[in-house]
């Protein structure tokens, strides 16, 4: 505990570069009291709209949330909702100079509608095509220009069209002349685009659904998961060690829900840790949370075990507000107090 005290105090010093699908996450509050008479649905009667940043914006605002300095790169449009997310980041205090707009594309906005704490529904506006050559590639120019000033990429990747080959080739091979930790977010059908990373973090499904595409085979060029039954303990632990190996990580840390987290390394050790969560209202964003944590720690000089245990605690924070969540270095002192 007091290592991972020492550890939250170096948070200040990091600086990430956090790069991916920008998201605008917009919240509708209010109460139901009577079903609709022209469906059987609820009606909702608002009385509160509210806005916070989403997806690689949501790990950024996680990162300065925790005192550390983060700067986004990706995409909006030329829209009223962008000028809302820019708006939303400035007040957090989040760099935006890597922010490119693009007026043909939407901004991404995610609208979760909210009666007391449970959602009812939610709507999606959003573009999934792929970048142009050229916006790519503009990308990569401000990050091949900026890289020097930061400790660590991120890859927000959500699969909304930020996130493609050509810039992870450039990403991954300029972290690596630069000796910078990269680590992922990923998005189950881009899982073989992430070869020399650091780390990533995906969740049980991201797990099973990427083992399935890439059909990985073992020494006896046989993969031994049996799809059709229960994704279990077990065959988690041989999806990942076989990941693991075929991206040449450094690691990758599984997120299991209410089970917690399984941290593998790549010389072979595996770790249990348990969830912390003393109570679950809201899971949003808490895959951001813990990717957030984790490269922040790494910067800061933790073990892979240690950055794990912080992750582990900041997600256990998240979880228990409503909606689109961070914590605090405060807040995360007091947790493991």
């Amino acid at each position: 505990m007091k290592n991972l005290k020492e550890l939250i105090k170096k948070f200040n010093k990091a600086r990430i570069l956090v790069v991916g699908d920008l998201i605008l996450d917009e919240y509708i509050w209010g109460s139901v009291e009577r079903i609709s008479p022209e469906a059987p649905v609820p009606v909702v009667w608002a009385n509160k709209r509210t806005h916070v940043p989403g997806g690689a914006c949501n790990v950024a605002n996680n990162i300065s949330a925790l005192d550390a300095k983060a700067c986004l790169v990706g995409v909006i449009g030329g829209d009223k909702n962008s000028e809302i997310l820019l708006s939303e980041l400035k007040k957090r205090k989040i760099d935006t100079r890597g922010v490119f707009i693009e007026s043909k594309r939407y901004t991404t906005v995610k609208t979760r509608i909210i009666a007391g704490h449970q959602q009812v529904v939610r709507v999606d506006w959003e573009h999934t095509d792929p970048l142009s050559k050229d916006l790519t590639a503009r990308i990569v120019k401000f990050i091949s220009s900026n890289l020097a000033d930061f400790d660590a990429i991120i890859i927000e990747d959500y699969g909304k069209g930020v996130i493609n080959i050509d810039l992870l080739n450039e990403l991954i091979k300029m972290a690596h002349k630069q000796k910078k930790i990269i680590t992922v977010d990923p998005k189950e059908e881009h899982f073989q685009y992430y070869r020399g990373v650091t780390t990533i973090t995906p969740n049980r499904r991201e797990l099973e659904n990427a083992i399935r595409n890439l059909r990985i085979k073992d020494k006896s060029n046989k993969f031994k998961l049996d799809y059709d039954r229960l994704f279990t303990d077990t065959k988690i632990n041989t999806a990942a060690r076989s990941i693991l190996k075929y991206l040449e990580l450094e690691s990758i840390l599984v997120t299991l829900g209410e089970h917690g987290m399984r941290l593998f390394d790549k010389n072979g050790k595996i770790a249990h840790i348990p969830t912390v969560a003393q109570e679950v209202f809201d899971v949003s964003g808490a895959g951001d949370t813990v990717i957030g944590t984790f490269s922040l720690a790494l910067c800061s000089g933790a073990t892979n075990l240690e950055a794990a245990h912080l992750a582990n605690f900041a997600a256990g924070i998240v979880v228990g507000k409503v909606g689109t969540a961070v914590t605090t270095r405060k807040e995360l002192l007091e947790r493991l107090e």
